[in-house]
């Protein structure tokens, strides 16, 4: 492409007189006869598909800048990718062992959910050297990649999992959301957190497998008015995906949480022209769990506990309640500057009813602007009723201390939601012939 002046797929794709999505198409494997007999030369002469094809001719220009001046040319209407069909997941089978690789796999919300769906990981992605152990207490036998994902998508993904262009049937990750979420600073790609999103990308055109599943915070959606969203939505797109999204409470799913996540779901574009299908989201369970349903008979484990002084304070917080149930003068020494802020401010001297749902739960249980108390005891969840609140079954263990814990289960995906979306990934996968 270089030596025509040619930097873009989208210049190829004019100069050959087709959509770069028909370009994307072209250049997969499960398309075009061309490429799928390289593959097979590369398989039978033992050499990597790349050592025998001009890598220029399928690389992806996956840079900030070039990512920044691409969103230019085409605007894309974030509401059109919004997902509106729905399917009945709760009964779905997978037809067979699906296959899956998920980046950012901290301590395997998602990749739980996912294997309960009828996922087998071919590969867990993760830095963190405390989830990694999570991980392997718990899976022993999976491939768990204690890595950097920006060494794994330089060196290339497939150097640590072996696995064909084309043949994966899932990519799932939530590339880091601090950068997007309301709660954080709001600088979106500019916070070096943010542009994870491009080795999400980059790992994405390496395997182009037959679906992908992205997640990550509701904040995401309003970041930079919009243009965030919208450049990700395009950098799919360009890949060559039929993209879907959809904010899901997972609360509908059989988790006792008032919690929210973007989700995104790509279909490979050849696989939607073969079998003229489209994804669907999972239907809603119909019914809303509290802390009564869930917090039963739960395995005694080490908590974080209260210094006396906020104890003192909640202790006259009644369930359901917070700091405008304290006596006034009790309040302003409480809430300190916060008083005067105005606002709702809801989270602080907190405490949550057995008759509702959890708040999001957060990495810390004792936060002073997202206090979650004890229904009936003045201290915040345990670290067993924590995971029961996102969905974690007793027997997953947490391989670190307990700060660390109450960390890796409040970044999870809740199972039981990743759960329901992966089957309805499922649905679609159980079509393809």
């Amino acid at each position: 492409m270089k030596r025509h002046g040619i930097s873009t797929q989208k210049e190829l794709a004019e100069q050959l007189g087709i959509s770069k999505n028909q370009l994307s198409m072209l250049l997969s494997p499960n398309f075009n006869p061309i490429k799928s007999n390289a593959l097979k030369l590369a398989e039978i002469l033992d050499v990597n598909f790349e050592e025998i094809i001009d890598s220029e001719q399928f690389a992806l220009p996956l840079d900030a800048d070039t990512l920044g001046e691409q969103s230019q040319d085409d605007v894309i209407n974030v509401a059109d990718y919004e997902g509106h069909d729905y399917v009945e997941v709760r009964g779905l089978k997978a037809h067979k062992e699906y296959t899956g690789i998920e980046l950012f796999a901290g301590a395997g919300g998602l990749a739980l959910g996912l294997e309960e769906a009828g996922f087998h990981s071919k590969g867990l992605i993760e830095i963190d050297k405390y989830a990694c152990q999570t991980l392997r207490k718990n899976r022993p036998n999976l491939n768990v990649i204690e890595k950097d994902i920006i060494e794994v998508a330089e060196q290339g993904i497939r150097n640590f999992v072996d696995i064909g262009i084309g043949e994966l049937d899932l990519l799932s990750g939530g590339y880091p959301c601090q950068a997007f979420s309301y709660a954080g600073k709001k600088m979106g790609l500019s916070d070096a957190r943010g542009t994870m999103f491009y080795y999400y990308a980059q790992i994405l055109k390496q395997l182009l497998p037959k679906m992908f599943l992205a997640e990550n915070v509701r904040g995401l959606l309003n970041h930079d008015e919009g243009r965030t969203f919208a450049l990700m939505l395009k950098v799919f797109s360009d890949i060559g995906y039929t993209v879907k999204w959809k904010v899901l409470r997972a609360l509908d799913y059989d988790v006792a949480q008032k919690r929210e996540r973007l989700v995104m779901v790509g279909i490979r574009n050849d696989l939607v022209e073969k079998y003229n299908f489209s994804y669907c989201l999972p239907q809603p369970y119909g019914y809303e769990l509290t802390l009564k349903d869930i917090l039963q008979d739960v395995p005694k484990s080490d908590g974080a506990k209260y210094p006396e002084s906020k104890r003192k304070v909640l202790d006259l917080v009644p369930p359901g309640g917070y700091w405008r149930d304290l006596p006034d003068e009790i309040a302003r020494d409480f809430m300190g500057k916060s008083y005067y802020s105005g606002g709702g401010r809801t989270g602080m001297a907190r405490r949550l009813s057995w008759d509702e749902p959890s708040l999001t739960l957060t990495c810390s249980p004792a936060q002073k602007q997202t206090e979650r108390c004890h229904p009936d005891e003045t201290r915040p969840f345990t670290v067993r009723e924590y995971a029961r609140i996102q969905s974690f079954p007793d027997s997953w263990e947490f391989d670190c201390s307990q700060a660390n814990a109450y960390k890796q289960i409040g970044n999870a995906v809740p199972v039981n939601m990743a759960n329901a979306i992966g089957l309805s990934i499922v649905n679609v996968l159980n079509q393809i012939k």
